[in-house]
């Protein structure tokens, strides 16, 4: 072996047991950052004073009629609850359909989000028999059917805590759907049970 070929040969073990020393390794000394631009950027900070606007807020406010996203105080709306907070109400509030335009416009916009939502698990016609319960065959893993008398009978506001929240393995769904948006498949639910009823599904 040539003198050049052991020199390099050593160097690479060096730098190998250098780097593989490092890893993981814990420190109490600053980071080494050669571009700073992230640490030393040009920002105000919250609270603080400001020249460049005209009442002196670095913080601004929103825009005049702002309304905070999910920020729903009706518990009617909000819950499904009623306004004492004992029990689900009965239907869905008149707010959320006044806000839909209409029960069609409301029933529509709840079969796309089903469609979305719900059919992996509950299928196209809400008998519990989607693709996702059909490939997991044997795994103890059975929504109901929609068209069951204790389904039928629960108070739409049951019914969107259900949506809201999840059910045993059923995940919560309040995170991805607006609320309006949860009332919509909550109505869509209903008018699936009506056009369902006449052929005895879920008997």
């Amino acid at each position: 072996m040539s003198a050049a070929k052991f020199l390099a040969g050593a160097a690479l073990a060096v730098a190998l047991a250098t780097t593989s020393g490092c890893r993981g390794g814990t420190s109490k000394e600053s980071p080494s950052a050669i571009l700073r631009n992230m640490y030393q950027q040009p920002r105000y900070n919250p609270q603080a004073f400001s020249a460049f606007f005209q009442d002196g807020r670095t913080m601004r406010p929103p825009v005049e009629g702002t309304i905070a996203r999910e920020m729903e105080t009706n518990p009617m709306v909000g819950e499904g609850r009623t306004l004492d907070g004992t029990g689900f109400v009965e239907t869905i509030p008149p707010s959320v359909v006044q806000r839909a335009g209409d029960t069609r416009n409301l029933v529509n916009r709840g079969q796309d989000r089903y469609g979305i939502y719900c059919t992996p698990c509950h299928d196209g016609l809400g008998t519990g028999k989607g693709m996702v319960i059909q490939r997991a065959a044997n795994q103890g893993f059975q929504p109901p059917t929609f068209h069951q008398e204790r389904i039928r009978t629960m108070p739409d506001g049951q019914l969107f805590q259900t949506i809201s929240y999840g059910f045993n393995t059923m995940p919560a769904y309040g995170p991805q759907l607006p609320i309006d948006d949860r009332w919509a498949i909550v109505a869509y639910v209903r008018a699936l049970q009506l056009s369902q009823a006449s052929k005895g599904a879920g008997q």
